[in-house]
């Protein structure tokens, strides 16, 4: 059986598997032979370009097994009888600690004091904080249920939302009420359809004076233009590891719109998600060749 494996640490743990052959393919260069052959595709981090033609070029695939939560890179283009599983919770804990380190980064006023260090200036004022504040999580999954256990110890009150309602949970219709009571908002929705621009101006418009949005989900679930204009006012903050466009070009004004701290999509790249990917994809790859049910099986929407 031929597997297309997105890094040599993947081959390690998949190729003493019995009758499994594998190349490596990380998505840059030459495109490998053979992908007619290809039985269970594992794509790497990044999206490949070439996705659909390479789809289009693979008549024996039954398994494309993602290496990240989302699918969207895929799902469109995915062939009649193939099996799209995603690798959910292996970056929960990762996106997680991110994000409750960027909210203490951006309430705590931390950029700005490393300007002022590297200044050699003593820039003493009060900063905002976390604690008393309520923090509203939009996309209550797994990385939201990681999320709330990391915020236990700091004094904060929880309020969950996903895109159906269920106990403890809100709905995402619910949010015109909800916004307006956040200090916090965290996004950690999936890229759908339903979910593209749901961050436009009139969500922005709800959110409280000085509150903190923070984009942990995918850039495209946020409308880039309404945003650097709320930010330009001065009226919110934002804390993003995902931008719309990304990577984000070096002369775009969300770069330097106030009140706003950006990292470069790291949030889930840690030494923590690639063990804990590796281990999934040896567990899914031993389920496939036993016949037996696999795990993050995508039908539907997500």
């Amino acid at each position: 059986m031929k597997i297309w494996v997105p890094s040599e640490a993947a081959a390690d743990v998949l190729c003493d598997l019995p009758e499994v052959e594998c190349t490596v393919y990380d998505g840059t260069g030459p495109v490998p032979d053979g992908p007619e052959e290809v039985e269970v595709w594992i794509p790497p981090l990044m999206p490949v370009p070439r996705t659909p033609e390479l789809l289009a070029r693979m008549p024996r695939l039954r398994l494309l097994q993602t290496v990240t939560a989302g699918v969207d890179a895929y799902r469109p283009y995915m062939p009649q009888g193939v099996t799209l599983c995603n690798a959910r919770g292996v970056h929960d804990a990762g996106t997680a600690e991110w994000a409750v380190g960027a909210m203490i980064a951006a309430l705590r006023e931390f950029p700005g004091f490393a300007v002022a260090q590297r200044e050699g200036e003593w820039t003493y004022h009060h900063t905002g904080v976390l604690a008393d504040s309520t923090v509203l999580i939009v996309g209550y999954g797994s990385i939201g249920e990681a999320l709330e256990r990391r915020l236990a110890g700091f004094e904060v009150e929880i309020v969950r939302v996903a895109s159906t309602a269920r106990d403890g949970v809100h709905s995402q219709e619910e949010l015109p009420e909800l916004l307006p009571e956040a200090d916090v908002v965290v996004l950690l929705v999936p890229s759908t359809p339903s979910t593209t621009g749901l961050v436009d101006a009139a969500f922005l418009a709800a959110m409280k004076d000085g509150a903190l949005l923070v984009n942990a989900a995918r850039g495209p679930v946020v409308d880039t233009g309404a945003l650097v204009a709320e930010l330009r006012r001065g009226r919110i903050l934002a804390a993003l590891d995902v931008t719309d466009p990304e990577p984000l070009p070096r002369e775009h004004p969300l770069w330097t719109a106030p009140g706003v701290f950006i990292t470069p999509h790291v949030a889930g790249s840690t030494p923590a998600s690639v063990r804990r990917t590796l281990k999934l994809l040896r567990s899914q790859l031993l389920r496939y060749l036993a016949g037996e049910p696999l795990k993050n099986v995508i039908t539907g929407s997500y």
